[in-house]
């Protein structure tokens, strides 16, 4: 759970088109938006290494500061580079400490391979893989793990039977909610229909070559 910030040094900067955020990132720092609260948006720049580690730190709550106070906010946004990974711009909300916000966090399911559905050959699959939420921003976790390994086959698990930290909210509803299923072994009966087939081909073609009616098949053609 967030239980202390994390500090991120940012500069003001103007905002300005491809070329200059192209020769900013070039420089080794990730352009950015500030906004929320009752302040005006803030264009900025951050040093990309410092936001790298900022945002693999624990904690949701990042300590902005741009050398004056500090202003606390969260990461709203990010856009990466789709081959390098690296972030090539990033929005940040300013946030009140004090009062609840809305978040969306991972959902991990832990124990599947011990479950007794997944031993006997079961499918497990998650189809909740991220939980909207409502929290105090200190309090927004990195994510939210659920114990499977009691599942058999068969089972479903809808989000009423989540449990979640003290003070956090669930805000999708808990009995339309399906996390996760576990179906009986898929059987692929589909190569055996093929090779069933591929048989039944493979006779008639054989004995329609080898007959009679073939030899004087080609007996005419040649008399011709």
């Amino acid at each position: 759970m967030a239980s202390q910030t994390t500090k991120l040094t940012i500069s003001p900067r103007e905002p300005a088109g491809s070329r200059s955020t192209r020769r900013l990132r070039r420089s080794g720092r990730v352009p950015g938006i500030l906004y929320g609260g009752d302040a005006e948006p803030l264009a900025f720049s951050t040093d990309a290494r410092e936001l790298r580690h900022a945002l693999a730190a624990t904690g949701a709550v990042l300590e902005v500061s741009d050398g004056g106070a500090a202003t606390p906010a969260i990461l709203k946004s990010a856009h990466y580079h789709p081959v390098r990974g690296e972030t090539l711009h990033i929005d940040l909300l300013r946030v009140n400490l004090n009062v609840a916000i809305h978040a969306v966090v991972p959902l991990e399911l832990t124990g599947g391979d011990e479950s007794p559905g997944v031993k006997e050959g079961g499918v497990l699959e998650q189809i909740t893989r991220e939980l909207n939420i409502e929290a105090l921003p200190t309090a927004i976790p990195e994510s939210i793990s659920h114990d499977v390994s009691g599942m058999d086959i068969n089972d479903t698990i809808t989000l009423a039977e989540l449990t979640v930290p003290a003070g956090i909210t669930l805000l999708d509803d808990p009995e339309e909610t399906t996390i996760a299923t576990l179906s009986p072994p898929r059987v692929d009966t589909e190569d055996d229909e093929i090779e069933e087939e591929t048989g039944v081909v493979g006779e008639g073609a054989g004995s329609a070559e080898g007959s009679a009616a073939d030899a004087d098949a080609g007996d005419v053609g040649d008399a011709s």
